[in-house]
């Protein structure tokens, strides 16, 4: 859903309260076997041998030649590993996960249709949760905890949610309406895409199929967080190190403070003058009005050495014009990794 009608409502509850957001339209895969972990290790940009039960990661599957193919949520428990993937991109992660699979003792299977997980955040999103399901909330990120909920399993994960301190809850896609209304009926406000949009764009936070795709690389998108450069050897890991190393990236995502309050489409094309001339250096690929600004704020990525904050662009066809500014813009939101150039 878009909105529940009232956007400025929504974001100040997320900046004062607690905010909740359906996803249960996520994927989830779950693989088994005794090789399961060694198999992930190997495949995946994360250091999956490092989990234990009860603990999660941010992780990647790239292309050989280093570049983002799949972004999601993986998490250990006893007897198996589970990815949490976004919407629509379960059935293709699985089909490239089994790609590489050969003769390793690994089991593959699609269980999205158990998964109906809801995403909380702000500053009463633990005791929003404490008081409608008895369950606190893990001290660290991407750690969760089972409980029950309406005589039914409930996994609560702590983890960013749209650049800001979150959770997720799932306790399955028959008891997600009441563990909704129980959430709401707490104090949580629902909220929509755009409220979403808003605080994410905000936080400097990518968003695969938006602001990532396959011809980006995991620094251009500021992903450090979902990989290991210690773990040793995965599909596209030289390529990932090499720019660790020697740096040399072509483009970087940044932050453009809009010059009007109209939207800017994605694909917006940024134009600046250098040595009499006017050079294609960038393009949008989020947009959303900013609230902490009080202003339009998009998400692009912007060439090498024109990324300081204060260097402006003008737009392709329209105008108004975009400055740089440091993010995140929103006090409160969890900082995005690496540096301008």
């Amino acid at each position: 859903m878009l909105t529940y009608g009232d956007v400025p409502g929504e974001y100040r509850a997320a900046q004062e309260g607690c905010v909740l957001f359906d996803e249960t339209d996520r994927g989830r895969i779950e693989i088994r076997g005794e090789e399961a972990a060694s198999f992930l290790h190997r495949l995946l940009a994360s250091d999956v041998k490092s989990l234990t039960p009860g603990r999660g990661q941010r992780s990647l599957l790239l292309s050989s030649k280093g570049k983002v193919l799949f972004e999601f949520d993986l998490f250990c428990e006893e007897e198996l590993l589970w990815l949490s993937a976004p919407p629509g991109r379960s059935v293709a992660l699985l089909a490239a996960l089994d790609m590489y699979l050969f003769a390793e003792k690994v089991k593959l299977a699609d269980a999205s249709s158990g998964h109906a997980p809801i995403s909380l955040c702000g500053p009463d999103a633990a005791k929003i949760v404490r008081s409608a399901t008895g369950v606190e909330l893990p001290r660290e990120n991407y750690s969760w905890v089972r409980s029950a909920f309406a005589s039914r399993p409930l996994t609560v994960v702590r983890l960013p949610v749209a650049g800001s301190p979150g959770c997720r809850l799932d306790a399955g896609p028959d008891a997600a309406p009441e563990l909704w209304n129980c959430l709401r009926e707490a104090g949580a406000k629902p909220a929509g895409i755009v409220a979403r949009d808003i605080l994410r764009v905000e936080a400097g936070q990518a968003l695969l199929g938006e602001d990532v795709d396959e011809n980006v690389y995991p620094q251009e998108a500021r992903l450090e967080s979902a990989f290991s450069l210690t773990k040793g050897c995965f599909i596209g890991q030289e390529v990932v190190a090499k720019i660790d190393t020697y740096g040399g990236l072509n483009k970087r995502l940044v932050a453009l403070r809009i010059s009007h309050d109209d939207p800017v489409p994605r694909g917006t094309r940024l134009y600046r003058r250098e040595d009499g001339e006017s050079r294609d250096l960038g393009v949008i690929t989020s947009w959303a009005y900013s609230f902490a600004l009080d202003a339009g704020l998009a998400l692009a990525y912007v060439k090498r050495r024109h990324q300081k904050p204060g260097t402006t662009f003008r737009f392709g066809d329209l105008e108004g014009e975009g400055e740089i500014v440091p993010i995140p813009v929103r006090p409160g939101a969890i900082p995005v990794t690496g540096e301008f150039e």
